[in-house]
């Protein structure tokens, strides 16, 4: 295969809700976006525009359907891979409290009370890697934070903890593609101007 046809993967995650505002893990708790998570993810869609998807995936969760639909993929495929990390016991809760009871916690060398462990979520993001590679095209794939960041480091081939190191804002586009047979990160994380 020509590495010109290498399919590439557009992430982005889903919009601001009121946990994400508040820095609360939500993983499996199906809220809605904030006014201002709607607007950003209206923004994504001229940022999308001419972009010709063999695929497009989305969550299950609403925030996340949500945001494909306003950036204009209202017919994106649910895909339970791309749940967020099942947070267990430390769902809504955020880092500072959870570090109040597990002195030095991270969700990424800890994982969550009772959770997911990382490694199911890795082979999640695996399983959607396989989708994107056998796609026959670029795949856009509309998901959260933590499960798009494992992604990231799977596709990059790295260990799922360093997700840890690719902070992802809301309702903003990053590219996973190719420099000759590797996979790299082309855009991160961008934001419409």
């Amino acid at each position: 295969m020509s590495i010109d046809l290498q399919p590439r993967l557009v992430i982005v995650r889903h919009g601001e809700t009121e946990w994400s505002r508040a820095w609360r893990h939500t993983g499996r708790t199906d809220l809605p976006l904030t006014d201002t998570g709607r607007v950003a993810a209206a923004s994504v869609k001229p940022m999308l525009a001419g972009w010709s998807f063999a695929l497009v995936l989305t969550s299950p969760l609403q925030r996340a359907r949500q945001t494909a639909a306003l950036a204009g993929f209202p017919d994106a495929e649910p895909c339970d891979d791309l749940l967020e990390w099942d947070y267990g016991d430390d769902e809504g809760r955020t880092s500072v409290e959870i570090r109040e009871e597990r002195p030095g916690w991270s969700i990424w060398s800890d994982g969550p009370k009772d959770g997911e462990p990382i490694a199911h979520v890795a082979a999640r993001a695996e399983r959607v890697i396989d989708r994107v590679l056998s796609a026959g095209g670029d795949v856009l794939a509309f998901a959260h934070g933590h499960v798009l960041r494992i992604l990231t480091a799977r596709w990059l081939s790295l260990h799922p903890e360093l997700g840890k190191r690719f902070l992802l804002a809301t309702a903003a586009p990053s590219t996973l593609g190719w420099e000759h047979d590797y996979r790299v990160v082309e855009t991160w994380s961008c934001r419409a101007r």
